[in-house]
Protein backbone atom coordinates (compact mmCIF):
# COMPACT_ATOMS: atom_id res chain seq x y z
CA UNK A 1 0.00 0.00 0.00
CA UNK A 2 2.87 2.54 0.82
CA UNK A 3 4.15 2.01 -2.81
CA UNK A 4 1.01 3.68 -4.14
CA UNK A 5 1.97 6.67 -2.32
CA UNK A 6 5.04 6.73 -4.63
CA UNK A 7 3.57 5.31 -7.65
CA UNK A 8 0.46 7.78 -7.89
CA UNK A 9 2.43 11.01 -8.06
CA UNK A 10 5.23 9.72 -10.50
CA UNK A 11 2.70 8.19 -12.79
CA UNK A 12 0.92 11.75 -12.75
CA UNK A 13 4.00 13.37 -13.67
CA UNK A 14 4.95 11.72 -16.64
CA UNK A 15 1.76 11.99 -17.71
CA UNK A 16 1.78 15.32 -17.46
CA UNK A 17 4.70 15.67 -18.96
CA UNK A 18 4.07 13.98 -21.69
CA UNK A 19 0.91 16.32 -22.50
CA UNK A 20 3.44 18.98 -22.02
CA UNK A 21 5.44 17.84 -24.72
CA UNK A 22 2.28 17.05 -26.85
CA UNK A 23 1.22 20.72 -26.21
CA UNK A 24 4.95 22.15 -27.10
CA UNK A 25 4.73 19.94 -30.50
CA UNK A 26 1.73 21.54 -31.37
CA UNK A 27 2.60 25.03 -30.82
CA UNK A 28 5.88 24.46 -33.02
CA UNK A 29 3.89 23.22 -35.74
CA UNK A 30 4.94 19.15 -35.91
CA UNK A 31 1.18 18.63 -37.02
CA UNK A 32 0.83 21.06 -39.77
CA UNK A 33 1.99 18.82 -42.87
CA UNK A 34 0.99 15.64 -42.48
CA UNK A 35 0.88 14.52 -45.95
CA UNK A 36 3.71 16.58 -47.12
CA UNK A 37 6.24 13.26 -46.23
CA UNK A 38 3.83 10.97 -47.59
CA UNK A 39 3.86 12.42 -50.96
CA UNK A 40 7.39 13.16 -51.01
CA UNK A 41 8.62 9.97 -51.06
CA UNK A 42 6.50 9.14 -54.02
CA UNK A 43 8.15 12.51 -56.30
CA UNK A 44 10.43 10.80 -58.76
CA UNK A 45 13.97 13.42 -57.83
CA UNK A 46 16.20 10.64 -59.51
CA UNK A 47 15.53 11.32 -63.30
CA UNK A 48 17.86 14.08 -62.72
CA UNK A 49 21.10 12.52 -61.34
CA UNK A 50 20.66 9.43 -63.91
CA UNK A 51 21.25 11.79 -66.52
CA UNK A 52 24.23 12.92 -65.15
CA UNK A 53 25.63 9.53 -64.88
CA UNK A 54 25.54 8.74 -69.00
Amino acid sequence: MSALLYLIPIALLMGGGALLAFFWSVKSGQYEDLDGAAERILLDDDLEDDSEIN
